[in-house]
C-alpha cells in the first residue's frame, strides 16, 4: 500500500490520479490533497477519500508535503510556483511522481543536487514512455532519445499561415484535453521545447541527441533508439492514466488502468520532422538549455505572460515565442543559482516581458 499526496488535485493530471487511487484502493491510500483555488471541489475530492490534511496554494501544499507522513508526492501544479513543493519532497524523502515539468526545468540542478537516485519518476507522457524503453538497455548504449509530439492544431501552417491565430483556435487540441497554458503551449510548441529541456536533466542526455519528431497520431509517445540502431518504442492510446499510474507506482504496471491497442484494426502511424521555422521555440528551448543557469526559468516565465496575454487579446500567437526569444536575449544571468536568484531572474522576466508586450 502506498500513501499518496496529490498536488494540484483539481486540474487534469489531478483528477485523473484520483480515479486511479479510486479504482485501486488496495493498492494506493490517498493521505493529502492541494489545490491552487477551487477549494470547493477540493473538498468534495476530500470527502469522496475521507482525506483530512488538505491545502491551498503552493506555499500550503509544500507544508504538507513536509507535515504528512506519504511514500509518494505527485506533482501535479501547473507552472514554476511548484518548484516549492518540488523540493519538499525530494528533501523530506518521497518519492516524487512528477508532472510539473516546469519545477524542473527551472529548479535545474538545485532540483537534481537535492533528488536521490531514482527519486523522480517522470509523469508526462513522452518522458514515462522515454523510462520505460530506457528499460531495454543501460545509458551508455543510447545513441538518442527521439521525443514525439502531436504537432498541436497549427501541425503543417507555415509561419505567415499563423499570424491571425485566435485563442479559441490554439485551445483547440487534436488529441489531448488540457488546461489553457499546457494546451497553449502546445500549440506554440513551447510545451515540446520544455519536455526536451526536461528529458535532458531527467536522464542525462546531450541536447545534440535529443530529437524532436512530429507524430499527429500521439500513439507513439516516444522513443529510444540505441547503438546497435535498434528504436524502443512505448506505444498506447492517449491516456494519461496509464503514466499517472506508473509514477504512483513505478516500476509495478498497475493493472486496467489503460485499454490497449486494438491489433484487429488497420490503422497509419505516420512520422514527420518538425518545422523549425514555423515552430522555432523548440529549439529556442534547446539554447536555453545549454545556457543553463537561470535562462530556463526566464525562457519558462516569459511565456507564461506571453500566454496570459494572447488569451487576454493583448498579444498574437507569434507575439508569444517572439516575446520570450526577446526576453532570453536580454537576459544576464546571475553569478550563483539560488533559490534567490532564480526568484529574481523571474521576476526580472515577468517585468521584461510585460514591457514588450505592452509596447507590442
Amino acid at each position: 500500500m502506498r500513501r499518496i499526496i496529490v498536488l494540484g488535485s483539481t486540474g487534469s493530471i489531478g483528477t485523473q490520479a484520483l480515479d486511479v487511487i479510486r479504482a485501486n484502493p488496495r493498492r494506493f491510500e490517498l493521505v493529502g490533497l492541494a489545490a491552487g483555488s477551487n477549494s470547493e471541489l477540493m473538498a468534495e475530492q476530500a470527502a469522496a477519500f475521507q482525506v483530512e490534511d488538505t491545502a491551498l496554494g503552493a506555499t500550503e501544499a509544500e507544508q504538507l508535503v513536509r507535515d504528512v507522513d506519504a511514500d509518494v508526492v505527485l506533482n501535479a501544479i501547473t507552472g514554476s510556483i511548484g518548484l516549492g513543493p518540488t523540493l519538499a519532497a525530494l528533501e523530506a524523502g518521497r518519492t516524487l511522481a512528477l508532472a510539473n515539468k516546469e519545477s524542473l526545468i527551472v529548479g535545474g540542478e538545485l532540483v537534481l543536487a537535492a533528488a536521490a537516485r531514482d527519486q523522480i519518476v517522470p509523469v508526462d507522457s513522452e518522458h514515462s514512455a522515454i523510462a520505460q524503453a530506457l528499460r531495454s538497455g543501460t545509458h551508455d548504449e543510447v545513441r538518442r532519445l527521439v521525443v514525439t509530439a502531436s504537432g498541436g492544431p497549427f501541425r503543417g501552417r507555415t509561419r505567415a499561415e499563423m499570424t491571425d491565430v485566435t485563442p479559441q483556435e490554439a485551445l483547440a487540441h487534436p488529441t489531448w484535453d488540457m488546461g489553457r497554458m499546457v494546451t497553449t503551449n502546445s500549440a506554440t510548441l513551447v510545451n515540446k521545447g520544455l519536455e526536451v529541456i526536461e528529458a535532458h536533466l531527467l536522464f542525462d542526455v546531450d541536447y545534440d541527441d535529443i530529437e524532436v519528431v512530429v507524430h499527429p497520431q500521439s500513439i507513439v509517445h516516444s522513443m529510444v533508439e540505441f547503438i546497435d540502431g535498434s528504436t524502443i518504442a512505448q506505444a498506447s492510446p492517449p491516456d494519461m492514466r496509464l503514466p499517472i499510474s506508473l509514477g504512483l507506482d513505478w516500476p509495478n504496471r498497475v493493472g486496467g488502468v489503460g485499454r490497449p491497442l486494438d491489433w484487429t484494426k488497420a490503422a497509419s502511424w505516420t512520422f514527420e520532422p518538425l518545422d523549425d521555422e514555423a515552430f522555432p521555440s523548440v529549439d529556442l528551448a534547446k539554447a536555453v538549455g545549454r545556457a543553463g543557469a537561470t535562462f530556463p526559468a526566464v525562457y519558462n516565465a516569459a511565456n507564461e505572460q506571453a500566454v496570459t496575454a494572447f488569451h487576454e487579446g493583448r498579444l498574437t500567437f507569434l507575439g508569444i515565442v517572439d516575446t520570450i526569444s526577446r526576453v532570453v536575449d536580454a537576459h544576464e544571468p546571475p553569478t550563483s543559482l539560488t533559490i534567490e536568484s532564480l526568484d529574481e531572474a523571474e521576476s526580472w522576466a515577468r517585468r521584461t516581458a510585460d514591457a514588450l508586450i505592452a509596447r507590442a
